[in-house]
C-alpha cells in the first residue's frame, strides 16, 4: 500500500491527479470496505493514486478506500479538488442514455454493441454484408442474438485502410438507412464525417460512434449534437499510418488526457455531457504492449465519469497473444479480453459475436449476484 504522502515531499500546485481503482471484485467484497465502480456491480477496495507534472509521473501509490479522507487531507488545495471530482466520477452511477420516443439504455450491467460492417475491406468481415437484403437480414439477426445496440460502419478504419469518399460511404449505408425504422433496437453510425452523421441521424440512427472523437471533420461537433449518444474514441494518426511505430510517453495517462480533452471540447461546443461515452481505442495507433497496458489499467477511465466502451473483438493483438492468424477464429480470446474489460467496469462491449458475448456476460452478471 502507498506510503504517507508527507514522506514524498512538496507536491507542486499544478500537479495532475489520477485515481485508478484496484483490488476489483464483485460478490464477496465487504460493502463497508469497498466502493461501487461507476454505480455498477464491480467494486474496488483500494485506489492507486498517480500524480503527474511536466508530463512525467511524480508519484504513484496504492491506498485502501478506508484511508481516502486522510489521503485527501495530505494533498494541496488544487489537487484535493481534483481528488473530489475524480472520486465522484469513479463512484457515481452512470445515467441512463435517453433515446428517442421515451426509450433508454441502462449501464447497470454491460451492454452489447453488435458490429455490422457494410464494407468490402474490413479486417475480419469485409464483403460479408454488402447488398441490401443481407444488410437488413444481418441487422435483425444481431438484435435477435441479444445486441442492445447495432453499430453500422461503411468505412473500414483497420490499420492501413484508405479514406472512403463521403458519397461512397453514404451509398453503402443507404440500404441500412432505408430500414432503420423497421429494426427492433437503436442504431449507432460508425463514421468520422459530419455529412454521414447527419444523414444517419435523419434516417433514425440514435448514436454516433466516431473513431476520431469528433476531430476529423470540422462539422462533426455540430452534426453529432443531434444524436442521443456519442462515442468519443482515442486514436493516434490516420488509419493508413496509425500502426507505423506508435509511441507514447505514458500510454495510459496520454489516452486518458486525450479523452478528457475531447469531452471538454464537446461540452464547450454545446454537447450535453450526459450524451458522451468514451473508448480508449484498442488497436488504433497502439502496439500489443500498449493495448495490454490499457486493458490492465482500464478502471482508470471511469475517472472521466462517462460510460466506457471497449472493442477488442477479433483484433490483431488477440492473434499475437493467442496464436490465431484468422480473425474469425479469435472468438475465445475475444471473450476473455472482453470479460477482463467488464471486470474493470466497462459499460459497453462492442463485438462481432453477439450471441456468444451475451452468453458470456450472462455468466459474468450471475457471479455478481452470488453470496459473499
Amino acid at each position: 500500500m502507498g506510503e504517507n504522502l508527507s514522506t514524498f515531499g512538496a507536491i507542486p500546485k499544478d500537479v495532475k491527479l489520477y485515481l485508478r481503482p484496484t483490488a476489483l471484485g464483485r460478490a464477496g467484497l465487504d460493502m463497508a470496505l469497498s466502493l461501487s465502480l461507476g454505480g455498477g456491480t464491480v467494486r474496488f477496495s483500494s485506489l492507486e493514486l498517480i500524480l503527474k507534472n511536466d508530463g512525467k509521473r511524480l508519484y504513484q501509490g496504492t491506498f485502501p478506500v478506508t484511508s481516502l479522507t486522510s489521503l485527501k487531507d495530505q494533498l494541496p488545495e488544487a489537487a484535493a479538488k481534483q481528488f473530489d471530482q475524480v472520486l465522484d466520477h469513479l463512484t457515481s452511477p452512470r445515467q441512463d442514455l435517453q433515446l428517442a420516443h421515451g426509450a433508454s439504455l441502462s449501464f447497470a450491467t454491460p451492454l452489447v454493441m453488435g458490429i455490422l460492417n457494410i464494407t468490402p475491406d474490413s479486417f475480419s468481415d469485409g464483403g460479408d454484408f454488402f447488398d441490401a437484403g443481407s444488410v437488413k437480414k444481418r441487422a435483425v439477426e444481431i438484435f435477435k442474438s441479444g445486441a442492445n445496440i447495432l453499430d453500422v460502419g461503411a468505412e473500414s478504419t483497420r490499420p492501413g485502410a484508405s479514406e472512403v469518399p463521403v458519397e461512397e460511404e453514404l451509398a453503402r449505408l443507404k440500404p441500412l438507412f432505408e430500414v432503420i425504422g423497421d429494426l427492433p433496437g437503436p442504431v449507432s453510425v460508425d463514421t468520422r464525417k459530419a455529412a454521414v452523421m447527419a444523414a444517419g441521424l435523419a434516417a433514425g440512427a440514435e448514436i454516433i460512434n466516431d473513431v476520431s472523437a469528433l476531430s476529423f471533420d470540422t462539422g462533426a461537433l455540430e452534426a453529432a449534437n443531434a444524436a442521443s449518444g456519442i462515442v468519443l474514441m482515442h486514436t493516434r494518426g490516420d488509419p493508413k499510418t496509425m500502426q507505423d511505430n506508435p509511441r507514447y510517453q505514458d500510454v495510459l495517462l496520454d489516452v486518458y488526457d486525450y479523452l478528457e480533452g475531447r469531452i471538454e471540447a464537446a461540452v464547450a461546443a454545446g454537447i450535453p455531457r450526459q450524451k458522451l461515452m468514451i473508448d480508449p481505442g484498442i488497436g488504433f495507433g497502439k502496439t500489443t504492449a500498449h493495448t495490454l497496458e490499457l486493458l490492465q489499467g482500464l478502471s482508470l477511465f471511469q475517472g472521466l465519469g462517462r460510460p466506457v466502451l471497449i472493442g477488442v473483438s477479433r483484433k490483431r493483438f488477440l492473434g499475437e497473444l493467442g496464436g490465431e492468424k484468422n480473425p474469425k477464429k479469435r472468438l475465445a480470446s475475444g471473450l476473455a479480453a472482453a470479460l477482463l474489460a467488464a471486470g474493470h467496469g466497462a459499460q459497453i462491449i462492442r463485438t462481432h459475436d453477439v450471441a456468444e458475448m451475451r452468453q458470456a456476460l450472462a455468466v459474468f452478471n450471475g457471479f455478481g449476484q452470488g453470496a459473499g
